[in-house]
């Protein structure tokens, strides 16, 4: 009896077809690398010649293990990997062009693409994540050179029981009006409040005359906000009342440090010890910045906390992810924290969009 996986598998074979060009979204769990193979496999014939591009050489692990799992290690000397910075590097002689993670595209490597498109090639895209702004410089990308043929979503995993069920609860949190922030300015050291710096940023923005000020400026407020001590203080209180393995995405490594006893990034060498202590349930919290929200499988995970959305659905769709490897009648519990009467609230709204809206509460 064919199970839901291939069946969904078989459905996204089906709509790449023979097409020239064509994207597929899939949710994780369903096995976008496979289908890439599976694909591979299809129209496969001696003198065949493929390459893999993906944004980091560590998911092309993900590959040849799946080629070793599933008896088609005869694929291996016919692939070419290589990262999208290092793409035009490339000749154009390949049969088919598998652009994983194929929202990493950007408008630098189009002469590449269009080069290879006219020498006849083939390309397949491949996401968990497709754009959704046709407007934006990765939206036009991924349209032209892979546009989407084929959509199974996560919330659809969830219903179908290939990924476990889970809660977004939103916790409100107000600024700080107390002035605790320890800032140096014209006249030397000065203390402020998270209040008074969120209005200082948004003035500038609202009088900022110039795209590039208008850059900076955003980018200052969004850093003053990533950095406010309260919502730290609030994770804390949070961690003080679970007892379930809790992941904490901090928004940089002074705070994943001083959060959780045990943390994981660039500059903690002690990083892949806690993790596999992690892994392994020795320890249950762990804090982390960006680079553990892709890629990484950890067993019974049933809590995360959020400190920051970003406006961005992909980037909370892979936090989210790592809270969806439980077996399927299970149920995981997702924390973001929100500043309320800030752009925090649009940022959160807007990187949840793609969820079931009933599965998210404010607190």
């Amino acid at each position: 009896m064919m199970d839901t996986r291939s069946e969904i598998q078989i459905a996204a074979l089906k709509a790449i077809g023979r097409s020239r060009k064509s994207g597929i979204e899939v949710s994780m769990g369903v096995g976008k690398t496979l289908i890439g193979l599976q694909h591979m496999s299809s129209i496969y014939t001696d003198i065949r010649k493929y390459l893999v591009v993906a944004p980091k050489k560590s998911i092309f692990t993900s590959w040849i293990d799946d080629m070793g799992k599933f008896n088609m290690t005869h694929l291996i000397p016919h692939i070419t990997f290589t990262t999208y910075r290092s793409l035009p590097k490339h000749d154009l002689d390949y049969d088919v062009v598998y652009l994983d993670e194929c929202h990493s595209l950007k408008e630098t490597h189009a002469p590449w693409l269009k080069a290879y498109e006219k020498n006849g090639g083939c390309i397949v895209g491949l996401t968990g994540t497709y754009p959704n702004k046709v407007s934006t410089e990765k939206g036009k990308m991924c349209n032209y050179f892979c546009p989407k043929v084929f959509e199974y979503k996560t919330d659809n995993a969830v219903g179908d029981k290939i990924l476990n069920d889970y809660e977004v609860i939103i916790h409100r949190l107000k600024l700080n009006h107390i002035p605790t922030l320890e800032r140096e300015g014209k006249y030397g050291k000065y203390k402020t409040s998270e209040v008074k710096e969120y209005n200082y940023w948004t003035n500038k923005l609202e009088h900022a005359n110039d795209p590039k000020s208008l850059q900076i400026c955003r980018i200052q407020r969004m850093k003053a906000l990533q950095s406010f001590k309260s919502k730290q203080d609030y994770v804390m209180k949070l961690l003080g009342n679970t007892t379930d393995k809790t992941i904490v995405f901090a928004n940089t490594k002074k705070q994943a440090d001083e959060i959780c006893e045990y943390s994981y990034h660039s500059s903690n060498s002690e990083s892949d010890n806690n993790l596999k202590m992690f892994k392994n349930g020795d320890v249950l919290e762990l804090s982390a910045v960006e680079q553990l929200s892709e890629g990484v499988t950890i067993p019974n995970l049933k809590v995360g906390i959020i400190m920051h959305a970003y406006a961005n659905n992909r980037k909370a769709a892979q936090k989210i992810g790592r809270l969806l490897r439980l077996n399927p009648d299970d149920k995981s519990t997702i924390h973001i924290l929100c500043y309320v009467d800030t752009v925090d609230i649009d940022w959160v709204t807007s990187a949840l969009k793609d969820f079931d809206q009933n599965k998210i509460s404010w607190k």
